[in-house]
């Protein structure tokens, strides 16, 4: 059965915003008796600066969510815009380009190329977006991955490597190309705390260097409590965004 109506959004595009969702609405089996709506109307806005916890229940639509803003999948109705890109009109080449080059996903699992070095690793979205590895690019890697504490460790394969510190890599290939906004999926979900924590210090910091917003699924109330807001999701809607703190806070 599908869900109630939902008002129609009162959202608008501003200056600085880097993600705008109005009523962003995702169904699964359209048009079967079997049809799902997961995601009932979801109304959010994200600033340049802005570092947000996403949180809610297992099976509640987080990472469906996190998928349709990350272009990974269309929504079934609503308007989603991105660095001021109104989605609804790019066809899939334009939506595969400013997925490149705005947004940078870090996921639980770091899903590294065991064939590949660390550094390799992380110039990916560089070879990906340009045909080569600019200069540029491996300039920030090998920056990123010796603020991670991997200096010595660049020309290591991910076997060689600790969950932890293949963990750290794949945060510095989501950050190389200085993307507008970042994704992470439970980013610190397989990490012990000190780890945790060095990951969430990375992209704090990261976020408040070059204003990138960031959306952050988390079940750590320990980590979400350390964000600008909290946005709590249930049953595929939005029931609470709770400010934390003033922006710029530890």
């Amino acid at each position: 059965m599908s869900a109630p109506p939902v008002a129609p959004s009162t959202l608008s595009p501003g200056q600085g915003d880097v993600l705008v969702l109005q009523g962003i609405r995702k169904s699964y089996n359209v048009g079967t008796p079997v049809e799902n709506e997961v995601l009932h109307g979801i109304d959010l806005r994200l600033g340049a600066h802005e570092f947000v916890a996403l949180t809610g229940p297992s099976g509640s639509g987080k990472s469906t969510l996190l998928n349709v803003i990350g272009l990974l999948e269309r929504p079934s109705a609503g308007r989603l815009f991105i660095d001021g890109h109104d989605t609804a009109t790019l066809d899939e080449a334009a939506l595969t380009a400013l997925r490149g080059s705005t947004i940078g996903f870090v996921f639980q699992y770091h899903h590294l190329l065991p064939a590949f070095t660390a550094l390799e690793n992380v110039l990916l979205p560089s070879i990906i977006a340009h045909g080569v590895a600019t200069a540029q690019a491996e300039a920030r890697a090998r920056a990123l991955l010796q603020r991670v504490g991997l200096a010595q460790a660049m020309g290591k394969r991910p076997g060689e490597l600790s969950g932890g510190m293949q963990q750290r890599v794949a945060i510095a290939r989501a950050l190389v190309l200085q993307p507008r906004l970042i994704l992470a999926d439970e980013p610190t979900g397989n990490l012990d705390t000190a780890s945790a924590d060095a990951v969430f210090a990375l992209l704090r910091d990261f976020n408040r260097e070059h204003g990138s917003a960031c959306l952050i699924v988390t079940h750590d109330p320990r980590l979400a409590a350390r964000c600008d807001r909290v946005l709590e999701l249930v049953d595929g809607r939005l029931v609470a965004d709770t400010p934390r703190h003033a922006r710029g806070g530890a």
